[in-house]
């Protein structure tokens, strides 16, 4: 008898959530042929996605003017990384001047180059360094080029 109140509790709960489901959670979410094979999938979203700015290009936009930095860049150990994670969003890249505003901060090359002491991941066969230890307060882009990352300065 004890354990009947805590149970019509829980029942109560489970019916007050099921309950607002029906107001909170968009008919057509989650239903396709499959079901829920898509994930958080809703088909009436659709129009919204198609209204967003796109702000990333990729590479072969870059390259299209760019051929020798695409090059280079192709040939170092940063050829797996898109342009415009250093050089920003191409889809707002300006007729005059012709370059984008690179970010030349030290903490864009530490978000992959600080050293992570976890052997179990990619991250650890990228070449890591102590930012304490490492010339402190400089720039990375003063000893190192990004599109040639094998060779310093």
């Amino acid at each position: 008898m004890h354990a009947l109140r805590p149970f019509l509790v829980i029942l109560a709960v489970v019916a007050i959530i099921l309950i607002a489901r029906t107001f909170f959670v968009p008919a057509d979410f989650g239903i396709q042929e499959q079901g829920y094979m898509y994930g958080w999938y809703r088909q009436s979203n659709v129009e919204d996605w198609k209204k967003v700015t796109v702000k990333y290009r990729g590479r072969e936009v870059c390259a299209a003017c760019h051929a020798p930095e695409a090059k280079k860049i192709a040939a170092s150990p940063h050829k797996i990384i898109e342009c415009e994670n250093c050089h920003g969003p191409a889809n707002s890249h300006p007729a005059n001047p012709p370059k984008l505003a690179v970010d030349k901060s030290r903490e864009l090359c530490l978000r992959c180059h600080a050293w992570l002491p976890y052997p179990t991941s990619q991250r650890s066969q990228i070449p890591g360094i102590n930012p304490d230890r490492h010339n402190p307060g400089l720039n990375c882009v003063l000893c190192h080029k990004p599109h040639e990352a094998s060779k310093p300065h």
